[in-house]
């Protein structure tokens, strides 16, 4: 139970870090997963979980870079082969050296081969950490070339440095060391780890074929089968004593190519496939920054109990290990450059690039999991020297690297100026280009998937449409007084509405229940409209308030009419409503708001009219309610459309804000009609 329970407080910490860093968009959300770790196991009470290297690995790193291998792009990690092996490779042995000597001098009390290991494990950067600062939270638009050098690195460099800190360690426990079998063995390892995953990927995507062969067609034995994947790839490659990080890695990179060379129709399958990886990966990358901060305090507590070691003094290590790491990286990014000018298309790297590249090296979950498979004795029953101390080095040197990103990147990669007006600018087009095509019909239904649903009845919207368009099209709007006066004409439009909808229920004239649908309404327009936390509390208290005064009123006594009502009542009630709304703008209109209370005004009488001209009855109800599922879809697939854009970097904070409005005034256009 206690474990069920420690599950449900991470899950709900994974959903409340996104909450917050909606308000603090400053702090990446990484770092905000980490304090809620750190501050779960600070307590006596509190969630403690023992970090189990070998779990760790198959539960959050194999899917993880699965993922990572089937999205990243084939084409451009090959035109960038050669600075990613170089840094994925080449630095990783270079840092082994020259961090392992250099740890070995600074705190004599590591031995050599223990301080080789330390380097070692601190070699690799983490895919996740790395995937989480480099765009994916929207604040940081690195330089695309990059940002892929980052993620190719990422992914190869578990293997080598794994590889090194398993020989560092093995060295350090039995006293013996050959270099010529440590090369041989880390090419037997990488080799047969791409091979295996390779082949093992291939052979389950035929297996998922022959499944269909014999007509199951289920999505959900299919969906299955890929989340399985990773795991499977994993668990086969390490029992055959190969690298069970990099199978995982070739393993996405095959499903991605047969994916591509198949252009399979199973759009229903590829849908719910997305959406389930997406969850998952949300909840994945969540939790491991979450156990990571769990980690710490008892790291930490270690080494402050310890009076043999000096707190003050192992803090400046940390620091001088990490500022260690960020030179040796940038010396190396400096003699890449002299060799190959690929960092960046069609030119040499940039100083602000090679810069981006250094401090982009941040260390992550997979350093702090190897430093706990450090073992505990050596073979001849002494305990292994300083494990606390290298342990507390790891966890202090992944949290620097992240805080040093944290507040650094943005700083130096603060917006390509023409490139991401560009990209924001086409971004803008692609959406307002897809609500269009809703407007006019969209796309037929066997590409649903691929666009948007066709969609069709947005009488008088093109128009709207277009005049939005032009205006997310301009590069620095504001005309900021016009929206706040529009805004304000429409709360004030909603609320006599729902005073006049309040009186036609108390007087008879509308049902109890279609008037309580028509509040429903009315209240998830408000909710469009404002996005401010008091008028959110206030929205969901009078929501509340409506509840239970229906709760202990129906019983005493039914108000209005019972049964259903015809669509002409509900019809004359609503222009009603409109009616109240006018005189309510009207009232708080004055030469200051005239344009923007008037517009609000002119929306409504345009709704009167269209009201008194649509006549028509019952018989079509069950066709509009599929019409309106259809526009809702296509208006829930506009909003995941703009949060992938702002999660991968393409879209900034202030575009995305303005596309969401964007798709809000569709959304109210659709319950108007």
């Amino acid at each position: 139970m206690e474990t069920f329970i420690a599950v449900l407080v991470l899950l709900g910490l994974i959903g409340l870090s996104k909450i917050v860093n909606r308000f603090i968009p400053f702090v990446p959300v990484p770092l905000i997963q980490i304090g809620f770790g750190v501050v779960t196991a600070a307590f006596p009470w509190g969630i403690h979980l023992a970090l189990e290297p070998e779990l760790f690995f198959v539960l959050f790193i194999a899917p993880l870079l699965f993922n990572d291998g089937r999205r990243t792009p084939r084409a451009e990690l090959w035109n960038l082969r050669a600075p990613i092996l170089l840094l994925a490779l080449g630095l990783v042995f270079a840092t082994v050296l020259v961090a392992g000597y250099t740890i070995h001098w600074m705190i004599p009390s590591i031995p050599l081969a223990a301080a080789f290991a330390l380097a070692a494990i601190l070699s690799p950067t983490d895919a996740v950490a790395v995937g989480a600062l480099a765009g994916r939270a929207g604040r940081v638009q690195l330089p695309k070339s990059v940002h892929r050098v980052l993620e190719g690195e990422s992914l190869m460099n578990d293997a080598s440095g794994l590889v090194a800190f398993k020989f560092a360690v093995a060295a350090a426990v039995t006293g013996v060391f050959s270099l010529s079998q440590a090369i041989g063995s880390f090419i037997l390892i990488a080799a047969g780890g791409l091979l295996a995953g390779a082949a093992l990927s291939f052979l389950l995507i035929r297996l998922s074929v022959f499944i269909r062969r014999f007509g199951m067609e289920d999505v959900t034995v299919h969906v299955l089968l890929q989340i399985l994947t990773p795991f499977l790839i994993y668990l086969v490659s390490e029992e055959l004593g190969v690298s069970g990080i990099l199978a995982v890695v070739a393993g996405g990179i095959v499903q991605a190519i047969e994916k591509d060379r198949t252009d399979s129709p199973q759009y229903k399958l590829q849908l719910v496939s997305a959406s389930i990886w997406s969850v998952l990966l949300f909840i994945l990358n969540g939790m491991v920054f979450l156990i990571l901060g769990i980690s710490i305090p008892d790291v930490v507590s270690v080494i402050y109990r310890d009076t043999a070691v000096d707190n003050l003094t192992v803090i400046l290590y940390v620091l001088a290990i990490t500022t260690l790491l960020i030179a040796l990286r940038f010396v190396w990014v400096w003699l890449i450059c002299m060799r190959s000018a690929r960092f960046k298309d069609g030119g040499k790297p940039s100083m602000k690039s090679r810069i981006i590249t250094s401090i982009s090296g941040v260390r992550g979950a997979v350093t702090l999991a190897g430093a706990f498979s450090i073992p505990l004795v050596l073979d001849d029953g002494s305990p292994f020297p300083e494990r606390d101390l290298i342990i507390f080095l790891a966890a202090g040197v992944i949290l620097a690297s992240l805080i040093i990103a944290s507040v650094l990147l943005p700083l130096i990669a603060r917006r390509e100026e023409d490139s991401r007006e560009e990209s924001e600018q086409a971004a803008k087009s692609q959406i307002v280009e897809n609500c269009k095509a809703i407007v006019r019909g969209g796309t037929a239904e066997k590409n649903r998937v691929d666009a948007v649903p066709a969609v069709s009845g947005f009488p008088g919207t093109l128009p709207a449409l277009q005049e939005i368009q032009n205006k997310l099209m301009i590069t620095s709007p504001d005309d900021k007084y016009g929206k706040e006066c529009a805004l304000k004409a429409r709360l004030t439009g909603l609320q006599a509405e729902r005073r006049e909808l309040s009186g036609l229920i108390d007087g008879g004239s509308i049902s109890s229940e279609a008037g309580q649908a028509m509040m429903e309404l009315l209240d998830h327009k408000e909710a469009l409209l404002t996005r401010g936390l008091d008028s959110q509390l206030r929205l969901s208290l009078d929501k509340l308030g409506r509840m239970f005064s229906g709760i202990f009123s129906k019983p005493l006594q039914e108000t209005g009419r019972s049964g259903p009502l015809p669509v002409g009542g509900i019809r004359e009630a609503k222009i009603g409503m409109c009616r109240a709304a006018i005189g309510a703008i009207q009232e708080e209109m004055n030469e200051d708001n005239r344009e923007g209370y008037g517009s609000v005004a002119k929306r409504y009488g345009m709704l009167i009219d269209r009201l008194k001209h649509d006549q028509g009855g019952n018989g079509a109800e069950q066709e509009e309610g599929r019409q309106l599922e259809w526009k809702l879809e296509a208006i829930q697939e506009q909003r995941d459309t703009v949060q992938r854009m702002f999660e991968d970097g393409t879209l900034g904070r202030r575009a995305t804000a303005e596309l969401r409005w964007f798709v809000d005034e569709l959304e109210m256009a659709i319950w108007e009609d």
